[in-house]
């Protein structure tokens, strides 16, 4: 029986060509040809048939396939070809059954006639392999899988063709070739290689212009498509047949063909390939290599041959680095050094047979005397090997199958790997990691390549193209190529070219080298489901994630997408972070790989599975946010809305928020911009809910600008969409923002459009939110009346609706009220109730806040043991959840207590990190309270200069802020301290300024502030103690 999948798929029975039945039973079939004497798992076979979203039926459709096939072979005479393995199916031929097999072994003779200098036996290998196509290979086969294989196969064949064609032009057949490659230029127009041969074909046929011509359609073509200039060796053929170079006409004597006897082999193997002049940037890495080698060459009683693993991504310099190493040590290996590329990125990587046979002929054992299976030809190279101390270079291996019979039994050699897996199945074997190059790297590598001069010269474009190259080696080598070919280019204009991130790719190519290349390589050799997980991890914005997000991408159990990810990060497509551990394990992409995942993402998954995919992780990470919030700070009605969560298992979700705080502050970056994702992609509910979840952690840790800039992003978003009960929410907490932001007047704009929006939805429980607001800023504008009856209003309907958080924070407004007008009973119980209903809710915040006040009733009550034992609670309860402001505010209580006490010092050091602490996070009105609290205690060590200082600094921040009620209070202080002074005018000054203040804010307020101006006025005795300032 005969396999043909070169061109349409046939199959042919002792010369009868059977009929395959439909399109899913070819496409298996296919399958399995390309893979053929391989397991094939049902898995593939169905991504084969169905792409990446089969039907529930998709593995019985396999199965039913795989019957007919059968059928149809056992019909034909052959009951076994198909046969069924632990995961899928395997098809059993021999080479010369297929004829993709028998291309490849054809190609392969021709290549040894080559190597052996049979030129014309090798060309007629070639030719006979060419001729094995009848079309594109399995013409009408839509599926990707299959597709992707036959571009492998394809370039093969070009390949092969290229070579082939280069024989023939060294035994002068140029005359004949002209037409061939004009086809295949027309076919493969972007060919370097075949453009350089239809050229020195043309040339040498005595066409001179049309040579020429070539060149300049050649030009033309890449310009247009590419947008870069033909490579450098292209252009020099152009210049030789300009100048009719006669290097390029054909030797007087023929090549000599397969007469000349075999060429001797050398006594001492020297396989390693050149090393590069412009070696740079990885001294450290050498060395530890040449150390560990040099010091295995020469140690006694050693029993394992010493390994080298060298591993990183793609591009990273790993081969180059081991071929430096390895030149640097030959001479302690003087047996010589064997080299062979595994090839493991290409769908058929050089097998370990193949290596070995190669290896054994270099080794002096003719092709007479191969053995023929894999162990035969390993026993027969470790014996070889046994007396002699050889260095073994195996460049690009995939796993350890590849690796291990290639191994000596001698302890004397030693074997340098590299590969972009870990290989850990190599027992014994050193790990040298091959990280980016740092900045200083990357310019020298730049300045190697393109000129120190011109570096030096553009030396901030230089950095930034270092950037734009991600400091990854590969990709800076390419950037410093193309400067070198284009003398005439700036650094700028070259990363200009790279700022445009669809088209990064294209640029960072330069002749053979391609960093989009590379990275395929790599994508190619994992499995379909880290295929996928790799190009959904690009919808992405955030550039950190974890398995959960994957698991979430794919709509998988954690356990299948922690293996897929880290999948990925063995072929280092991705990176962890080296920061947590477990499920706080973070990843990332290189920049260059996000690149190409983008592009990956675009060319293979459709809108709608970006979507669903996005709105999966959008859903997770609400439904995160949510638990975080709601075991940190309590319920809050006011953020549930209808958005759709993509729901955790409560022990994962147990241990990736716990902290909550600490969660948060490792997820910042991940929900912000999840928020402008979500308004992106018209997530409307998702956007405005994760933005009102994340208000209390903002403002807790104080990151406004994250704060503002995600409301601001929701609140477009919601008017857009006409969603009145979203942009309620969003006003609301923009209103807390500009209360955070002692924005006073904006902070009232924002709620009372709160208060209406909240109104038309029929929400009271907003309405009553937004509404304890207002009386906040009633209580800053001195209003206390207005104020405490919006409190109570709030209150009762947080009482209505069982909002024990919010009916807690109401109550301790309702008794802060009472202190500021000096009104001290029924203040207790009010704060025991609130810190009660605090509790119950869960909000640890809340609790430090009533806390706090009850430490300035026991301060006015003068119970100061107690006040200072109260203000230690609540700080004990700000630091612990991460709260900066509410540290400055117990902080100043603390330090206000031990004032009154007499603990000078001790008051002084609670007051000056409380005044940090507020700087750090920005929050005017706690600097401003501390400011005051500094001047009463210089006035207390009788220091009234220092005190005026304060008072005064205090003074400007509440009048920026707008704050009335605090600036009159504090101008009395100072007026006190100015008399003390003796500045009279300036005091007077400062209590007219109080005075006529008072007269906007409450009349009992202004009654004590007039009451404690005339006291201070007819009398200086010092008063270290008003009673305004908590």
């Amino acid at each position: 029986m005969e396999f043909r999948v070169l061109g349409a798929l046939e199959v042919d029975a002792s010369g009868k060509r059977l009929d395959l039945g439909g399109i899913r039973q070819q496409t298996v079939l296919a399958v399995l040809l390309l893979d053929a004497n391989r397991a094939v798992t049902t898995t593939r076979l169905m991504e084969a048939i169905y792409g990446d979203d089969p039907p529930t039926t998709s593995r019985a459709q396999v199965q039913i396939c795989i019957s007919a096939l059968r059928r149809m072979f056992a019909a034909n005479g052959e009951s076994s070809l198909i046969t069924t393995r632990p995961q899928g199916y395997a098809i059993h031929v021999e080479d010369e059954q297929i004829d993709s097999h028998r291309f490849e072994n054809l190609v392969l003779q021709a290549r040894r006639a080559r190597e052996s200098r049979a030129y014309d036996a090798a060309v007629k290998h070639y030719r006979e392999a060419l001729a094995l196509w009848r079309g594109p290979v399995l013409e009408g086969i839509e599926s990707r899988i299959v597709q992707s294989a036959a571009a492998r196969l394809t370039e093969h064949r070009i390949t092969a063709n290229e070579d082939c064609i280069q024989l023939e032009l060294e035994l002068g057949r140029h005359h004949e070739l002209v037409g061939e490659l004009t086809r295949l230029v027309e076919d493969h127009p972007l060919r370097e290689r075949l453009r350089e041969q239809l050229m020195l074909a043309l040339y040498r046929s005595g066409r001179q212009a049309e040579a020429l011509h070539a060149y300049r359609e050649a030009r033309a073509t890449m310009i247009e498509e590419l947008g870069i200039e033909p490579n450098e060796r292209l252009q020099q053929l152009e210049y030789a047949i300009l100048t009719c170079d006669e290097r390029l006409d054909l030797p007087e004597q023929p090549v000599q063909v397969t007469l000349d006897p075999p060429v001797a082999l050398p006594s001492v193997p020297g396989m390693l390939p050149t090393g590069i002049a412009d070696f740079t940037g990885r001294a450290r890495q050498v060395n530890e290599i040449r150390q560990r080698l040099m010091s295995a060459s020469t140690r006694a009683a050693r029993f394992a041959v010493p390994i080298i693993v060298i591993v990183g991504k793609g591009g990273i310099g790993k081969s180059t680095v081991a071929v430096h190493a390895a030149h640097s040590v030959a001479d302690h290996f003087p047996d010589g050094q064997l080299f062979a590329d595994l090839h493991a990125g290409v769908s058929r990587p050089v097998s370990p047979a193949q290596v070995l046979e190669r290896f054994l002929r270099v080794l002096g054992v003719p092709g007479s005397g191969l053995p023929e299976g894999v162990e035969e030809r390993a026993e027969m190279y470790r014996a070889l090997l046994a007396d002699r101390r050889m260095l073994i270079v195996l460049d690009d291996a995939g796993n350890e199958g590849q690796v291990l019979p290639l191994l000596p039994g001698n302890p004397a050699s030693a074997v340098i790997v590299t590969s972009r897996s870990r290989l850990a199945g190599l027992a014994g074997a050193i790990h040298v990691d091959l990280d980016l190059f740092d900045s200083d790297q990357s310019i020298d590598l730049l300045s190697r390549i393109a000129g120190a001069k011109r570096v030096q010269g553009e030396a901030e474009d230089a950095a930034e193209l270092a950037e734009l190259c991600g400091h990854l080696p590969l990709a800076l080598r390419i950037a410093g190529a193309r400067l070198a070919a284009r003398p005439h280019w700036s650094i700028f204009q070259l990363v200009e070219r790279l700022k445009d991130e669809t088209r990064r790719l294209d640029e960072l190519k330069h002749g053979e080298m391609g960093i989009r290349a590379s990275i395929s390589l790599t994508y190619e050799a994992v499995s379909a489901d880290a295929r996928r997980l790799f190009r959904r991890l690009a919808i992405l914005d955030s550039h950190l994630f974890s398995a959960w997000t994957s698991a979430a991408l794919l709509d998988l159990p954690l356990p299948d997408a922690q293996d897929l990810i880290d999948d990925l990060a063995d072929a280092q497509l991705v990176e962890t972070t080296g920061v947590g551990r477990g499920v706080h394990t973070r990843y990332r992409f290189h920049d260059l790989i996000r690149v190409f995942a983008r592009e990956r993402l675009a060319a293979e998954e459709s809108p709608a599975e970006r979507n669903a995919a996005l709105a999966r992780v959008l859903g997770g990470l609400l439904y995160l946010a949510d638990a975080a919030r709601r075991r940190e700070y309590g319920e809050d009605v006011l953020v549930q809305n209808d958005a759709p969560k993509w729901p955790l298992p409560e022990s994962l979700v147990d241990r990736l928020i716990s902290p909550p705080l600490s969660w948060f502050e490792r997820e910042r970056l991940f929900l912000v911009s999840g928020i402008r994702q979500a308004a992106q992609a018209g997530f409307v509910d998702l956007c405005w809910a994760l933005a009102a979840n994340v208000v209390p952690f903002f403002e807790s840790r104080v990151y406004l600008d994250d704060w503002r800039e995600t409301h601001e992003i929701a609140l477009e978003a919601t008017r857009q969409s006409g969603n009145a009960r979203g942009q309620a929410a969003l006003l609301y907490s923009l209103g807390s923002l500009c209360i955070s932001e002692q924005r006073f007047v904006d902070a009232q704009r924002s709620f009372e459009a709160s208060v209406e929006l909240f109104r038309q939805v029929g929400e009271d429980q907003g309405v009553a939110l937004a509404v304890r607001n207002l009386g906040f800023l009633d209580r800053m504008n001195g209003r206390f009346d207005a104020a405490m009856k919006r409190y109570q209003q709030a209150l009762e309907i947080f009482r209505t609706t069982g909002d024990q958080v919010a009916a807690a924070y109401a109550l301790q407004n309702l008794a802060r009220l009472k202190l500021e007008c000096d009104d001290l009973d029924g203040v207790m119980p009010l704060l025991s109730e609130a810190l009660t209903l605090s509790k119950a809710g869960g909000s640890r915040r809340v609790c430090a806040q009533v806390l706090h006040r009850m430490g300035h009733l026991h301060l006015q009550s003068d119970d100061l043991t107690q006040a200072e034992e109260v203000f230690r609670e609540a700080l004990a309860v700000v630091r612990d959840i991460g709260d900066p402001t509410g540290e400055a505010y117990a902080l100043h209580g603390l330090g206000m207590a031990r004032m009154r006490r007499g603990n000078v010092a001790e008051a002084e050091t609670a007051l000056r990190q409380a005044l940090t602490l507020a700087g750090t996070s920005h929050h005017q009105l706690a600097e401003a309270r501390v400011l005051v609290g500094l001047g009463e205690l210089a006035m207390a060590d009788g220091d009234p200069s220092q005190a005026v200082t304060r008072l005064q600094e205090a003074v400007t921040l509440f009048r920026k802020m707008q704050a009335p009620l605090d600036e009159a209070q504090t101008l009395v202080t100072l007026g006190e301290a100015l008399l003390a002074l003796d500045e009279d005018a300036a005091a007077d000054a400062a209590l007219n300024r109080a005075m006529a203040l008072s007269e906007r804010i409450d009349p009992r307020v202004g009654a004590s502030i007039r009451k404690v101006r005339q006291g201070r006025l007819e009398s200086r005795a010092a008063v270290t103690d008003p009673p305004y300032h908590r």
